[in-house]
């Protein structure tokens, strides 16, 4: 098996990301090559498809979501996800698991007296009437239970149900309050029947790979996936890292070079490129350790995390904080970028460099 250092794994990953040049292609196109878009923060997918489509316009996003072909959902790992129709309705039932396993380790013992097929029950029936904010459907179940938390009875039907968040939630600058509703009533069909977790393994290695099964249980959630690899091994290729680690790949993954030039980058709060491997010495610095927390608003020069930022509305400006001095060219590069993403969410200068 082929050996693979950081520098060759980082280079695959932002070539499969859009990162190394930012490509052509309408924004749907791109959501579903990434797999879906970390969207805790309504804004963080528009920096995400920024940094990768030449000339993206956010409203082309915000119209997928008002004509329903796109969805704010909660999939990987129990995060909300900025996917499309078909992705929704396709990894839902995979990464069901997933979501029932927290609602259960952490709500179960909050429910004493609560029959949970009886308050999943009743919340669908709830949710089937009108969308929902979450306090609201907590205290209209409290009127069944009255001596169960409020907070507890919808937190555990949010986890069990399929729910979307519905626009304006999510909208280019129209953003409002999250509203809930079951997700095949707002797309109109049912969740698919399958649940086998490889095909989504498959486009995960294809966006996110080479990768150990570890990678790929940290990008889910999902348990158990190692016998899921071993039936797939006959149709994947196989690398190790520099650990002797063992990856796995598409056949037909994109590739390129180690010395390929990387320019700087922005990442939004949450990008999946930055949370979705176990070993992240692929795009996170030796000596780095701590820009992998989870929260951090990233920028990468030549390919690596070197500092975070954040925009402060109230001022109009765009933060920049390096995690080390940066050399001429490179405060420049990062300088250009930091305007471009100025420009987009309307600050007006850049501080930091």
């Amino acid at each position: 098996m082929t050996a693979l250092g950081a520098r060759e794994l980082n280079r695959v990953l932002l070539a499969r990301q859009g990162l190394l040049a930012r490509d052509r292609v309408p924004a749907k196109a791109m959501v579903e090559r990434l797999v879906g878009q970390q969207a805790q923060e309504p804004v963080d997918p528009y920096v995400g498809l920024w940094s990768r489509i030449e000339g993206f316009d956010p409203e082309e996003l915000s119209g997928l979501l008002e004509r329903r072909e796109a969805v704010r959902v909660s999939l990987m790992r129990g995060t909300v996800h900025l996917v499309t129709a078909e992705d929704c309705v396709a990894l839902r039932p995979v990464v069901q698991d997933v979501h029932v396993r927290v609602a259960r380790s952490q709500f179960r013992r909050r429910l004493a007296g609560v029959d949970e097929a009886e308050l999943l029950a009743a919340g669908r029936a709830l949710l089937h009437e009108r969308p929902w904010l979450g306090a609201d459907l907590g205290r209209a179940l409290a009127a069944r239970w009255p001596d169960a938390d409020p907070f507890v009875l919808q937190v555990v039907n949010r986890y069990h149900h399929a729910l979307v968040q519905i626009p304006p939630r999510g909208l280019w600058r129209r953003s409002g309050r999250a509203l809930h509703v079951l997700a095949e009533d707002w797309l109109g069909r049912p969740l698919a029947a399958a649940t086998d977790p490889a095909p989504a393994l498959r486009r995960y290695l294809a966006a996110y790979g080479p990768a150990s099964v570890a990678d790929m249980r940290t990008w889910s959630g999902l348990a158990g996936l190692r016998d899921v690899v071993a039936a797939m091994r006959p149709q994947l290729r196989t690398f190790t890292d520099e650990r002797g680690r063992e990856l796995f790949d598409v056949p037909d993954g994109a590739w390129t070079e180690p010395d390929v030039p990387a320019p700087p980058r922005f990442l939004p709060t949450y990008d999946n490129v930055a949370l979705s491997h176990d070993d992240r010495a692929r795009i996170v610095p030796h000596g780095l350790a701590w820009a992998q927390r989870v929260g951090d608003a990233l920028f990468l020069v030549d390919g690596f995390v070197r500092g975070t930022w954040r925009l402060d509305r109230k001022a109009g400006v765009l933060r920049v904080g390096p995690l080390g001095p940066l050399a001429g060219e490179e405060r420049d590069a990062v300088a250009a970028e930091a305007e471009g993403l100025c420009a987009l969410l309307g600050a007006a200068t850049v501080e930091g460099l």
